[in-house]
């Protein structure tokens, strides 16, 4: 796999990527806190974004399905570059509204490019190194956040937060440049049918639930990847809440880098896990531990507990998602990537928002402690739920290539 160069150029581009998509989140914050008092005018400006990204999901499926792969990444990450722009007029302007249109354009630009990419990933490594390289792939997007944050800080100790646009107009031209690097083997597109029908017209967005509904390993493994949202949709909220229960600032700091660090080994180790264990054990015991670790942070007013629960947390999710990623890869129809992750990156957005309201609403009104062990008896009790439903359906996970019967 390392020999490989579409590998390294797509994980060198990630990491740059991600260095240039932390520093303008941070710079988005620092935008806001001098424009906008109003802490729900703030949500609803981050939202719009967000929102854009969720209705473009059904067209940028389709497109991406139906156009060759490395066309996509292009022009997604030329929009990339061009959303960047907007966001100089804004801070020359003082103007809020030049940044919501920043947001709409990067949140639309996303929605083409993350999709795009997971459905390139099969097809520059053998099936063998696919989850080696989802594993790597999101060490680099780790790695990225983490470094991408600190530097940003460090800009806005010593510089302007002009500074932060243009290392993320930067950063984002080197990811187009990168990407026209790309040597992707992908066949001529083309237009497809329903599921199992061969090639036909039409490229429907909905035609992803009749192929959902055959292929129940995925539409089983697609619900429980979203178990782990609700750690992960909290996890800000979490941090600051932990910070103000033990009175200590310099948790949040020890919090982020045990849960990365953790994450990275997680990652690194589910290659030899996954020579070990079958994939349904890999992902039914992540998942109890994820649940198990937010019951634990009950006892959140201790910082070792705290950090040992993070660092499991971390560990397991590190392992979870690259195993669900290659199960999607491989088992979901090549023709039907694009619409697919998509979808699912669509319904993670949705999600996502739904969690963190709802963190913020129950911190409010039962509190840090109740509000973790509601959550982790949730996860808990949907990942034994769906562990029976399987064993009663005989349903089982598999990460080996679909073929058509």
């Amino acid at each position: 796999m390392w020999k490989n160069r579409n590998v390294w150029i797509v994980l060198f581009g990630e990491l740059i990527a991600g260095l240039g998509l932390w520093a303008s989140i941070i710079g988005n914050l620092e935008f806001m806190q001098e424009k906008v008092p109003s802490d729900f005018i703030k949500s609803i400006i981050l939202s719009s974004g967000l929102l854009a990204g969720v209705l473009m999901g059904p067209l940028a499926g389709r497109i991406i399905d139906q156009s060759r792969k490395k066309t996509v990444l292009i022009y997604s990450s030329i929009g990339r570059v061009v959303s960047v722009l907007f966001m100089f007029i804004a801070l020359a302007t003082g103007s809020i509204w030049w940044m919501v249109v920043f947001l709409i354009l990067i949140q639309i630009s996303a929605s083409f490019y993350f999709p795009a990419l997971q459905a390139t990933l099969p097809l520059i490594v053998s099936e063998r190194d696919l989850l080696q390289l989802n594993g790597w792939d999101m060490n680099v997007s780790t790695v990225a956040r983490v470094a991408g944050t600190a530097l940003a800080g460090l800009i806005l100790v010593y510089s302007a937060i002009d500074t932060l646009y243009i290392l993320s107009f930067a950063a984002y031209f080197a990811l187009l440049l990168f990407t026209f690097m790309l040597k992707i083997p992908e066949e001529k597109p083309q237009r497809i049918g329903r599921f199992g029908e061969g090639t036909k017209k039409g490229s429907e967005f909905k035609e992803v639930f009749p192929m959902l509904q055959a292929n129940l390993s995925v539409k089983m493994t697609l619900i429980l990847s979203f178990i782990p949202v609700l750690f992960l949709g909290s996890f800000n909220l979490l941090v600051i809440k932990i910070s103000e229960f033990q009175d200590s600032v310099m948790i949040k700091g020890m919090i982020y880098t045990v849960e990365g660090i953790s994450f990275m080994i997680g990652s690194f180790a589910i290659k030899y896990i996954g020579e070990k264990w079958r994939i349904e054990q890999i992902l039914f015991v992540c998942l109890i531990v994820i649940g198990s670790g937010e019951m634990l942070l009950y006892f959140a007013s201790s910082s070792l507990l705290t950090l040992v629960t993070f660092g499991i947390f971390g560990f397991a999710v590190g392992c979870f998602f690259p195993t669900v990623m290659t199960i999607f890869q491989k088992q979901v129809p090549k023709e039907y990537h694009g619409r697919f992750f998509s979808f699912r990156n669509m319904l993670d957005r949705i999600i996502f928002q739904i969690v963190l309201l709802s963190t913020g609403a129950l911190l409010d009104f039962i509190g840090l402690q109740l509000m973790v062990i509601v959550f982790g008896a949730i996860s808990v009790l949907t990942t034994t739920y769906y562990w029976l439903q399987m064993r009663r359906g005989g349903v089982r996970i598999e990460a080996e290539q679909y073929r058509k019967v």
